[in-house]
């Protein structure tokens, strides 16, 4: 199990991305429960996460500056916010369950 790749300059700069995106405690959460859900309003996603308002609307303003998620108002009285992923958000469904292979052949091989 593995492979090699030739270490670009643009390799490097999606795998800055990446480690941005995943550095993070709670980006990865997010992104995960919006691929199982697919669209959730802010309260949802705090109830669910466990997070407070503040580092949840911290990392929710982050994953929408990079394109990852969409925040989408609704003009009613109180106003309705629902997150869902980009195109480019949807696209990490195959990254998080190359990880979570990796994880499993880790705790398997490594421990």
């Amino acid at each position: 199990m593995g492979f090699t790749v030739e270490m670009t300059p643009a390799i490097a700069e999606k795998l800055v991305t990446l480690n941005e995106l995943h550095r993070n405690r709670w980006r990865p959460d997010i992104v995960n429960l919006l691929l199982e859900t697919d669209t959730l309003r802010f309260g949802e996603l705090k109830k669910q996460l466990g997070i407070t308002q503040k580092v949840l609307t911290e990392n929710l303003k982050w994953l929408e500056e990079n394109q990852i998620v969409i925040r989408t108002v609704y003009p009613e009285v109180p106003p309705r916010v629902e997150y869902s992923l980009t195109e480019i958000g949807k696209e990490l469904r195959d990254v998080h369950e190359a990880m979570r292979i990796w994880a499993d052949y880790y705790v398997t091989h490594a421990k």
